[in-house]
């Protein structure tokens, strides 16, 4: 793969990783790609790339095209005497670029920046049918130490954060350390 670049994705780089998002049988069915990038793409891409602890990478060919993206969030924690982690996402290689080597080249760029700034633990999850995905990355030495749940919340849901306009006790809040108790 010498032919291929690392760098910090731009703005201009956003139909090109949309459609990476979406060249794959999980990512079809969820993103949107059209001849305009949707805004909700162009905000989330803004937050990345205006906050120090994300890194959104891309792998450019040798006519400097996008064929792969991933993104690298580093979380500073208190556990474990303060340890950064560094936790991998969206990672994604053109069809066309598959069985070259390059996702094994994307995440390796991804773990040396992931060391360059200090982490101590390089984490990500992929999606449970995604077989062949788990293969190739505990080939590259990622075990499955943790059990990862997820919640996916509904964008328009309101969802009470405090235990007093939780509407489900008919708007009573009876006291109670954890919120509960009618």
């Amino acid at each position: 793969m010498s032919s291929v670049g690392f760098r910090m994705a731009e703005a201009s780089d956003l139909p090109a990783i949309v459609a990476l998002l979406a060249d794959d049988e999980l990512g079809a069915g969820r993103e949107q790609v059209g001849e305009v990038v949707a805004g909700a793409y162009v905000r989330a891409f803004e937050a990345i790339d205006g906050d120090p602890n994300h890194e959104l990478i891309v792998a450019t060919n040798a006519h400097g095209a996008v064929i792969g993206v991933a993104q690298l969030t580093f979380i500073p924690t208190l556990t474990q005497e303060g340890m950064l982690r560094a936790q991998i996402e969206g990672v994604r290689v053109s069809s066309a670029s598959r069985g070259l080597g390059l996702g094994e080249a994307l995440i390796r760029d991804m773990i040396d920046r992931a060391g360059a700034r200090g982490a101590r633990v390089v984490q990500l999850t992929t999606d449970k049918r995604r077989g062949r995905a788990l293969r190739f990355y505990e080939r590259l030495g990622f075990r499955g130490t943790h059990e990862g749940l997820k919640l996916r919340l509904e964008p328009d849901a309101r969802r009470p954060r405090d235990p007093r306009e939780d509407t489900t006790l008919g708007g009573r809040w009876t006291g109670g350390t954890d919120g509960g108790g009618v």
